[in-house]
């Protein structure tokens, strides 16, 4: 007879999971300790999840859309569209990564370890589209033309696997201001460089004039 799932354990393993990859890193972590502290026996676990790497993409991926989705929540507070793109920009590259103890980092370890079979990219891909539409909805009609979000929304994320491994191994390094404003003027196309010249050139201007 086939053993009853019960959803209570499941929450059980999942919790007990979160806290010990949160603590001592995935890599760190055993299935008989996540067992141990979700008081069942290691056989049991794995009649709910076959590695530990479904575990680990049971947490991650309601975690990582959630995260997400309050992004998008929060950008909506904001009116400016390079204030805007700086938010995202710095939650995707410095608040998310450091969050939790750097627990974004724990799918880094997982997939460099995963084999190609084992590795399902939907959630990257549906990470993706959502930022590329945040991109699509902070960007003024001339450089939607100009950019190509797709592209943009792709190598954010790679990076945020670098900066998400950073925080795990450095924890007082962190992405600069100076690399999020660099971002932010390669897709707006300078526009906070090319004010801030104009406005040199016209004090220079005026003060050649006196």
């Amino acid at each position: 007879m086939a053993q009853v799932k019960k959803p209570a354990v499941r929450e059980a393993i999942l919790g007990a999971a979160h806290r010990l990859f949160r603590e001592q890193s995935y890599n760190g972590t055993t299935l008989s300790q996540i067992a141990g502290e979700a008081e069942i026996s290691t056989a049991n676990l794995y009649s709910y999840f076959p590695s530990k790497f479904d575990i680990l993409y049971s947490i991650y991926d309601p975690w990582l859309r959630e995260r997400l989705k309050r992004l998008e929540i929060e950008l909506l507070a904001i009116r400016n569209s390079r204030k805007r793109l700086k938010h995202l920009i710095a939650v995707i590259w410095r608040d998310i990564p450091a969050e939790e103890n750097a627990f974004a980092n724990n799918i880094i370890q997982a997939v460099s370890g995963a084999s190609r079979e084992g590795y399902d990219p939907s959630l990257l891909k549906t990470a993706e589209k959502s930022v590329a539409e945040m991109l699509r909805d902070i960007l003024p009609p001339d450089r939607l033309k100009a950019v190509n979000v797709k592209s943009v929304s792709h190598i954010i994320f790679m990076a945020f696997d670098g900066f998400a491994m950073g925080a795990h191994v450095n924890r007082g390094a962190a992405c600069s201001d100076e690399e999020i404003e660099l971002l932010c003027d390669l897709i707006l196309g300078n526009e906070r460089r090319s004010a801030s010249q104009n406005s040199h050139s016209r004090q220079s201007t005026r003060s050649s004039a006196r």
